[in-house]
């Protein structure tokens, strides 16, 4: 999707994702996929475990190249690595012998920023997730919620123009993840970048994104459906889940989602 003649965050054009097994098999993980993200758009991709939406994302962060077509960040071919991506795994990828403070300033230490001004924008970055009091903390000393706004900032401090988030607030309880979903969208909303979102659960993925991706069970995974959510911005998730648009649009989506998340149950058991 092409917005104002201005070239997509991410393009992926016919995407093919396969991986060598032993014995010389091939194993197709995704299959012909294409997707497109326009500057500033929100988009969450969700599927059965094992489809591919990791992989999809990996393939937008130069970390696997596709057997066949085409991957574009801003209208150019992609090669080796995203630079203009920042990537939030599902695990913490702090540094555990680290402070709260230095973890956030890593990517400004690494890009040869002196030292006393990455410190600062991390501390401001810090105050902006809600851990301004918690600086020189380390991970062990923080909650799992703690440890993920931490994560945010880390990604948010080096500026990136697109944000791949693969399932980042996944082991976080009911309520975490909610408060999470929300300093999520006020930073976004703060900001706009391109964001690319993996999740398993479709109710997180209404409440978020302007689109939904359905991705079918794999192997040979493909992306078959593509829905646009109306929902008023801003949002608040723990109301926007109450509205009946938002019940009338997820009860639509799991009607095909359902049948592919059985498919992928029936596969694993035989």
């Amino acid at each position: 999707m092409e917005t104002g003649g201005t070239a997509p965050a991410v393009a992926l054009t016919d995407a093919t994702v396969a991986f060598r097994l032993a014995g010389g098999r091939t194993y197709t993980a995704v299959e012909a996929a294409s997707l497109s993200v326009a500057a500033g758009e929100f988009v969450a991709i969700v599927g059965p475990t094992g489809c591919g939406k990791s992989t999809l994302l990996n393939v937008a962060a130069g970390l696997l190249a596709p057997a066949a077509g085409r991957v574009e960040i801003f209208g150019q071919p992609l090669a080796g690595l995203n630079r203009q991506a920042g990537y939030l795994f599902q695990a913490d990828a702090l540094f555990p012998w680290k402070t709260a403070l230095e973890n956030v300033a890593i990517g400004l230490d690494i890009a040869g920023t002196p030292h006393a001004a990455a410190r600062e924008a991390a501390r401001r970055w810090l105050a902006s997730v809600g851990l301004a009091g918690f600086a020189q903390r380390y991970p062990h000393m923080l909650s799992g919620g703690q440890r993920k706004r931490v994560g945010l900032a880390q990604m948010l401090i080096r500026d990136p123009r697109i944000l791949l988030m693969d399932e980042p607030f996944g082991p976080l309880d009911a309520q975490t993840r909610q408060i999470m979903g929300n300093l999520l969208l006020e930073l976004w909303s703060a900001a706009r970048k391109a964001v690319l979102f993996v999740t398993h659960d479709l109710e997180e993925a209404i409440a978020l994104a302007d689109r939904v991706v359905i991705m079918s069970a794999g192997p040979g995974s493909r992306i078959i459906g593509d829905w646009r959510v109306t929902l008023p911005r801003p949002r608040d998730i723990f109301e926007i889940r109450l509205e009946k648009e938002f019940h009338d649009l997820h009860r639509e989506i799991w009607g095909v989602l359902k049948a592919e998340v059985v498919k992928s149950y029936q596969q694993a058991a035989s």
